[in-house]
């Protein structure tokens, strides 16, 4: 699927979403994939990775694209984001509208952000999960 068989739609009546790194609404045929939440892991434990929520939330990324090209899609199939941030704040929330931008570019997803008290593991910051659509045909 190219990034043009996605609807992004922000209507005028809501607020703009993108300068925070997500869209109100995203439509596309075709199939629904989900993928776990990804966050700074080691490859060969599972351990999180230690680092700083930026150097988080970059793994993390780079682990939701692994994730995503393992069934042989790309950012530019997924619809929808949930992310988590421990112990929010509104420093985090720019350092992770950066990091969309950078992965997504203009053709932002759906998200949802919830701000969390702990994540699975100790040491984890961040976590993201995503739907992707798998073209029909």
């Amino acid at each position: 699927m190219t990034t043009d068989q996605r609807t992004i739609t922000n209507p005028g009546t809501l607020h703009d979403p993108t300068p925070f790194g997500y869209s109100h609404a995203v439509s596309a045929p075709g199939e629904l994939v989900f993928i776990a939440g990804q966050y700074a892991s080691h490859p060969d434990t599972g351990a999180p990775v230690p680092g700083d929520f930026a150097a988080q939330v970059e793994l993390s990324l780079a682990n939701l694209r692994h994730a995503l090209e393992g069934v042989r899609l790309g950012f530019e199939h997924v619809v929808r984001l949930g992310s988590y941030i421990v112990d929010h704040d509104l420093g985090k929330l720019e350092v992770l509208g950066k990091a969309l931008h950078a992965a997504f570019g203009e053709r932002l997803p759906a998200q949802t952000l919830s701000g969390v008290a702990a994540l699975a593991l100790p040491g984890m910051l961040f976590e993201i999960d995503a739907v992707a659509v798998r073209p029909a045909g």
